[in-house]
């Protein structure tokens, strides 16, 4: 061993000892649970959530795809009260420090906030009871009944979020040591967020977060600049850079065309390449090929008189492929997270029995210690019991007086359900990181449309598949934030609290935010910008529980068996063949987004893939340390653009100029 490897060696001991040294330092100093939340943390928070609420609920209402973006607002979070400590610091005034576990609780709050107008439904099962959807859907068609509409309101969204999120905060709550401690379980949202909240409050970590900071900064700048000069050149249907033709017109009739969206870019720069190439094959497949060729059997299919946007017509085909691919990709990977806890379980209880007579395997000093604060901290279970009863009686109680279909019974038994159902999914997000609330929510939504019947079943179903999705994703989200929490030496009590606050604030900030956009913005227009795909989809969803097979157009149940069958050999390709060939295999569910939605924002999606594919062939570690602080600055600038949009179009104020384009004569 030479002597620069030996310099090396002591090098990374020496490293290993300091952090060790400095987080022993931090248990010495760690603030009292309630000492955790600080007011200009709850500021920062509120702040974080409402921007962040603004960014989702256009994904939401365009796409229906939104990326993850904690690691983005435990930046953001960083970057506020950093910021703030040095103005007070500029203007002479002593502040209290910035800790890691401050920087926990903002993300925890903020995350919490935003995850309602994320999983509230405003783009899927709520927003699918509106007039328009009901429209679309197909007016007389069995089951699709005209009293089967409710009409978006603050006041009985605000009262049904609360009404239904609360419920899911206090299920798992009992579970917390058992699966954060005893089953060692990952949660890698919930651990990449805690390395990164860790990493910033290390003195080397404080050089890092200046980088990142600065370049979160100039990107948000520019971002949120070249928003406000887009603006001026989109005053009328159809105009703006957003409808430049970049690959000519006929590819711009199909939605083939770069629209210039930073929102977009940002979030393929947090996307796997996977999901964004599956995106663009999900484009090409759709609008390159099976919509032209559909679309010319107008006459044959499905009768050419009826317009496209009929389901019975084009729009139909659409519709339902993407609900199979959606299914069937749900099916496979519900019934293999199913298998994945099974023999986690099962893995766990051997390993535990084995360790009753077996000592040979200590955990480290730093490990007992947090599992020492973290169990230390206890909810009282009696607590977490009686919460879960009282707001379970609450929801019995107010929910069928707003939706009537819904009868009290079945959300009895639903809510009986729902803490087995929230292991379940929070045991395997804990191993795969993937919440499947949607997939319960989708099981709930065809078990109640099926039961309640041609009258009711379409209400029931889309009120059910909501209330059983926000049970089962706000407790597994809790478990990624405790899975943090631990990591940040963080009290649990705190996090509990900060993700009750973020829920309350993000219960009344996602129906404003969401009303915003349907006030100001043509929501649901498929033709449109605010597509909302998956209100369509969720409403058609519970028609076909209601009606059956024959809600589908001519030939679409044989195309629909197709993409079924191809969703489940996908997946099949991937988790069984060699890594080198299954990395390459598509994503159905992301396949799907396109084929309702148009193929431009899947080319935004992969510029953004590509430019972190480049960065990180040029320089590999700065990309590492720059793509997620360029991304949020990317997404946050743009997305901040909409607030002032949004009101100037509530105000009619609309853009000077229409920038079009047209063929040459």
């Amino acid at each position: 061993m030479n002597m620069e490897e030996m310099k090396e060696i002591e090098g990374v001991e020496r490293q290993d000892s300091e952090e060790m040294n400095n987080e022993q330092e931090e248990l010495k100093r760690i603030a009292p649970w309630m000492k955790q939340i600080t007011i200009r943390g709850l500021v920062a928070s509120l702040l974080i959530g409402i921007i962040y609420s603004v960014i989702v609920m256009k994904l939401n209402l365009t796409t229906g795809l939104v990326p993850n973006l904690n690691v983005s607002a435990a930046l953001l979070a960083f970057v506020f009260i950093r910021s703030w400590t040095k103005l007070l610091q500029k203007a002479g005034i002593v502040s209290t420090p910035f800790t890691r576990q401050e920087n926990t609780i903002i993300q925890t709050c903020a995350v919490a906030c935003y995850s309602i107008a994320v999983g509230g439904g405003f783009g899927s099962y709520l927003l699918g009871l509106n007039r328009k959807t009901y429209e679309q859907a197909g007016i007389g068609t069995e089951g699709n009944n005209p009293w089967s509409i409710k009409e978006p309101g603050i006041g009985w969204m605000v009262g049904f979020l609360f009404v239904s999120c609360f419920v899911g905060l206090l299920a798992l709550v009992p579970l917390r040591k058992i699966m954060i401690i005893d089953y060692k379980l990952s949660y890698p949202s919930g651990t990449a967020t805690a390395v990164l909240i860790n990493g910033f409050h290390t003195p080397k970590g404080d050089k890092i977060a200046k980088k990142q900071v600065h370049g979160f900064v100039n990107f948000f700048s520019l971002s949120f600049l070249w928003a406000f000069f887009q603006w001026f050149y989109a005053g009328g249907d159809k105009c703006g850079f957003a409808q430049f033709p970049t690959f000519g017109l006929k590819a711009w009739k199909n939605s083939f065309y770069f629209d210039f969206s930073m929102t977009y870019i940002g979030a393929g720069m947090i996307c796997s390449h996977l999901v964004n190439l599956s995106l663009l094959l999900g484009a090409v497949l759709s609008w390159g090929v099976m919509w032209p060729l559909i679309g010319g059997l107008k006459g044959e299919w499905f009768p050419a008189t009826l317009p496209e946007s009929s389901m019975k017509s084009l729009n139909g085909y659409k519709v339902f492929i993407s609900i199979a691919l959606i299914l069937g990709d749900g099916l496979y990977n519900f019934l293999k997270i199913l298998f994945l806890i099974a023999r986690g379980i099962h893995t766990n209880v051997k390993v535990r029995s084995l360790k009753i007579f077996s000592h040979e395997q200590k955990q480290q000093q730093i490990d007992l210690q947090r599992n020492e604060l973290f169990v230390r901290e206890n909810i009282p279970i009696w607590v977490a019991c009686a919460g879960y009863t009282i707001f379970s009686i609450i929801s019995i109680v107010v929910i069928p007086l707003m939706f009537p279909e819904l009868k009290w019974y079945y959300i009895v038994v639903a809510y009986i359900l729902a803490p087995s159902l929230s292991f379940c999914n929070a045991y395997g997000a804990g191993l795969t990181d993937m919440n499947m609330a949607y997939n319960y929510g989708k099981v709930a939504l065809f078990v109640l449309a099926a039961m309640s019947g041609k009258e009711n079943g379409v209400v029931a179903g889309l009120v059910g598949c909501g209330l059983i999705k926000s049970i089962v994703s706000i407790s597994s989200d809790l478990m990624h934030d405790f899975k943090t929490g631990h990591l940040t030496l963080t009290s649990p009590r705190s996090m509990l609290v900060s993700q009750a606050i973020g829920t309350a604030i993000g219960s009344v900030v996602a129906p404003l935010t969401f009303s915003l956009f349907y006030k100001a913005f043509d929501v649901g227009n498929p033709d449109g910008e605010y597509k909302a795909p998956y209100a369509l989809i969720y409403r058609n969803m519970a028609i076909l529980g209601v009606q059956g097979f024959s809600a589908l157009p001519h030939h679409c149940l044989q195309l629909c068996y197709g993409f079924f069958a191809f969703a489940i050999a996908a997946n099949l390709l991937r988790d069984f063949s060699p890594k080198n060939i299954g990395k390459w295999v598509p994503l159905p569910m992301a396949m799907a987004v396109p084929f309702l939605v148009g193929a431009y924002f899947a080319i935004d999606m992969c510029v953004g893939s590509l430019v972190v594919f480049a960065w990180h062939k040029l320089n590999g570690k700065k990309a590492d340390l720059m793509v997620p602080a360029v991304a949020s600055g990317l997404i946050c600038g743009d997305g901040l653009w909409l607030l002032p949009s949004s009101i100037l179009a509530l105000f009619k104020v609309r853009p000077p100029i229409c920038m079009s384009f047209f063929a040459s004569t």
